[in-house]
């Protein structure tokens, strides 16, 4: 077993930077993501608002 020392124990590496494709690819994501949930909300509106329609319609 190797022996462990303060210098060995606590690494003290630097974080990675992002780099610009990371950067890019990050935002995208967040876009995308954000994109996605108001396409989910508005979906579950209108199907609601549709439902809601026919129901009326069936009552007549």
């Amino acid at each position: 077993m190797a022996k462990v020392t303060k210098d060995t124990f606590f690494s003290t590496s630097k974080p990675v930077a992002e780099t610009n494709l990371d950067k890019t690819t990050r935002i995208v994501r967040e876009i995308t993501e954000s994109e996605a949930e108001k396409r989910q909300t508005k979906m579950a509106r209108l199907r609601a608002a549709r439902l809601e329609r026919d129901a009326k319609l069936s009552t007549r």
